[in-house]
C-alpha cells in the first residue's frame, strides 16, 4: 500500500518501491509567476485531501543544453508554473529511529538542471538509511538576476533556503532527523552551497556540506551583475528594472540569457561583463551586500561556516568536458594557451612551464584543460579547505575523482559531472551511458557512496580530515589511495591570484 504523510501543509500519498518510498513533486513555495514574479518565494497555499506525489513536478525554466552537451548531461523539462517543488526518497516515513538527512541541489551553470534527472533518483541512498531529498530552484534571469542598488538578489538561493526550511519543519515525518542535515551538490549546486555557507538566512538549516566541482569563489560584485542585467535588458529591447523584465514573456527572457552567455564566451571582456568573463556564466551568486553580506570564501575564513563538517573536491579532469566533446582541445593554440592563462592572471612563462614538466607529453589544448581545471574547480576547492580547516571550528575532508571513462577514445578523462553517478550508486542509469561508456566501474562507486553516506551519517567519511599541513587528499579510481598534496607545484603556482 502506497504511504500517506502529513505535511504542514496537508497530506501526501506517495510511492513505494524497492528501497523503500518516493514522494515526488512536493512543493515547497508558491508558484513564482504573475504577481510573484521576480520576488522572494512565498509560503505554499494549503490543501485539503490527499494530494498525490507519484510524479516529478515542473521544472524551472530553462533553454535545452547545447550541442555536443545535450547528449552528454541528462536533461529533462516538465511544463507548468508550480516548479518550486522537491523529492523525497525514505527508507520508512513515519515513527522511528530519525535517519540522517542528505539535500541535493542539481548544476546546470545556473541555467538548467533539475531534480527530475532519472540519474539523481536518490533510492539508493535511501537503500543505505538515509532520507534523500531533492530540490528545484529557480534558474537563470528568473533566479539570479540583479539590477544594482535595492534590487533583488540571490532569488534562486533563496528559493534553496526555503527549501532547506521545508526539511526542517516536514522531513521528521518522513523518518528524516532535522537536527542532521547534509547539503550536497554539484558544480553550480556546489557554487550555490558555497554561498549559502555565507548567508545569514541559511544559519542552522543544515549542519553538513558537500561540494563537488564548486566552492566558494565563483560569484559576481553587484557591480557586474548590473553589467549582465543591462546587456540582458538591452537585447529584450525593454528598460532595465523588475517591472519591465516580469512582463517580459518567460521564454523569450531564457533565450535571451541564452544569447548572453554566447556572447560572454565570444567576447570574454571584463569591461562587459566583470567577473562573468572569467566564469562564463551571465547569472550567478551575487554579494549583493544583503542577501549575501560578502565574498563568500572571506565569510567562511571569518567563521560562518562555524560548527558545518565539509567534504569538498573536484575531477582531476574537469575542463576536458568542455573542450573534447566538441573538437576544441585540437585547435587550442600557443598564442591561445598563453592568452587564457594570463587572463586567469598567472605569468604565462612561469605557470606553463610547470604543467608542462609533468605532462611532458602534452598539446596545448591538454594544458590549457590543466590550467582550466585548476582555475574553475580545483583551487577553488583548495582554498575552501584552507579557509573552513583553519577556523578549527568543523571537519574538513578533500577528494579528487580520478577514474577516466573509455569515452571519446579514452581523452575525455575524469571529467566534469563523471563523479554523480558514482556519489549516487547510479550506474545503470542509461543517461550516463553516453559519458561514462557501458560498463563503469562499481567498485568505485561502492566507495565514493559510502563515503557519502558516512560522511553524512556521521561527519566522518573515512580518509584523514584536511590540514594545510598535511594536505591529505583522498583520490577516487580503481584503487583510491589517499595522497598528501597532490601536484603542490602546480597549487603553488596560484598563490594569490584569483
Amino acid at each position: 500500500m502506497n504511504p500517506i504523510v502529513r505535511t504542514r501543509a496537508g497530506a501526501v500519498r506517495g510511492l513505494r518501491g524497492a528501497h523503500g518510498a518516493a514522494f515526488l513533486g512536493l512543493p515547497y513555495a508558491a508558484p513564482p509567476f504573475g504577481e510573484r514574479r521576480f520576488l522572494p518565494p512565498r509560503p505554499v497555499a494549503p490543501w485539503t485531501g490527499v494530494r498525490e506525489a507519484v510524479e516529478h513536478g515542473p521544472t524551472a525554466p530553462k533553454a535545452p543544453y547545447a550541442a555536443p552537451f545535450d547528449r552528454l548531461i541528462p536533461e529533462n523539462f516538465i511544463a507548468g508554473e508550480d516548479c518550486l517543488n522537491l523529492n523525497v526518497w525514505t527508507p520508512e516515513p513515519g515513527a522511528g529511529p530519525r535517519l540522517p538527512v542528505m539535500v541535493w541541489l542539481h548544476g546546470g551553470a545556473f541555467a538548467n538542471g533539475s531534480n527530475s534527472v532519472a540519474g539523481y533518483d536518490g533510492s539508493r541512498f535511501a537503500r543505505d538509511g538515509v532520507v534523500c531529498v531533492g530540490v528545484n530552484y529557480r534558474l537563470g534571469a528568473d533566479g539570479f538576476l540583479h539590477l544594482g542598488g535595492e534590487d533583488r538578489a540571490n532569488l534562486g538561493l533563496l528559493d534553496q533556503i526555503a527549501a532547506l526550511e521545508w526539511v526542517r519543519d516536514n522531513i521528521a515525518d518522513f523518518g528524516g532527523d532535522p537536527g542532521n542535515v547534509t547539503v550536497f551538490g554539484e558544480s553550480a549546486g556546489a557554487m550555490g552551497i558555497g554561498a549559502l555557507l555565507a548567508m545569514p538566512a541559511a544559519e542552522g538549516l543544515f549542519h553538513r556540506a558537500a561540494l563537488q566541482s564548486g566552492a566558494a569563489q565563483h560569484t559576481l560584485s553587484t557591480d557586474s551583475a548590473r553589467l549582465v542585467g543591462r546587456r540582458l535588458a538591452e537585447v529584450l529591447g525593454v528598460p532595465a528594472d523588475r517591472t519591465a523584465l516580469a512582463g517580459v514573456p518567460v521564454e523569450r527572457l531564457v533565450e535571451a540569457g541564452q544569447r548572453l552567455r554566447a556572447e560572454i564566451s565570444a567576447d570574454p571582456d571584463p569591461a562587459r561583463w566583470g567577473e562573468a568573463a572569467r566564469n562564463i556564466m551571465p547569472f550567478e551568486s551575487v554579494v549583493d551586500g544583503r542577501t549575501l553580506p560578502r565574498p563568500p570564501l572571506e565569510a567562511i575564513a571569518d567563521g560562518s561556516a562555524a560548527g558545518i563538517d565539509l567534504l569538498v573536491g573536484s575531477n582531476a579532469e574537469e575542463f576536458r568536458f568542455f573542450l573534447v566533446p566538441p573538437g576544441l582541445i585540437d585547435a587550442v593554440t600557443e598564442p591561445l594557451l598563453r592568452a587564457r592563462a594570463a587572463g586567469y592572471g598567472l605569468d604565462p612563462d612561469t605557470a606553463l612551464a610547470v604543467y608542462a614538466k609533468s605532462r611532458p607529453e602534452a598539446s596545448y589544448g591538454d594544458l590549457l584543460a590543466a590550467v582550466g581545471t585548476d582555475w574553475f574547480y580545483r583551487v577553488p576547492a583548495i582554498r575552501l579547505a584552507e579557509a573552513h580547516a583553519r577556523t578549527r571550528q568543523g571537519a574538513t575532508f578533500v577528494y579528487e575523482f580520478a577514474w577516466r571513462p573509455p569515452t571519446f577514445g579514452g581523452r575525455l578523462g575524469a571529467c566534469h559531472a563523471s563523479e554523480i553517478a558514482f556519489v549516487f550508486d547510479n550506474l545503470d542509469d542509461p543517461g550516463f551511458t553516453p559519458l561514462l561508456g557501458e560498463a563503469p566501474p562499481q567498485p568505485v562507486a561502492d566507495a565514493m557512496h559510502s563515503a557519502w553516506v558516512s560522511f553524512a551519517a556521521t561527519g566522518d567519511p573515512g580518509w584523514p580530515a584536511y590540514d594545510p599541513g598535511r594536505r591529505a587528499t583522498m583520490r577516487f579510481d580503481l584503487a583510491s589511495e589517499v595522497l598528501d598534496d597532490p601536484r603542490p607545484e602546480e597549487r603553488t603556482v596560484w598563490e594569490g591570484l584569483r
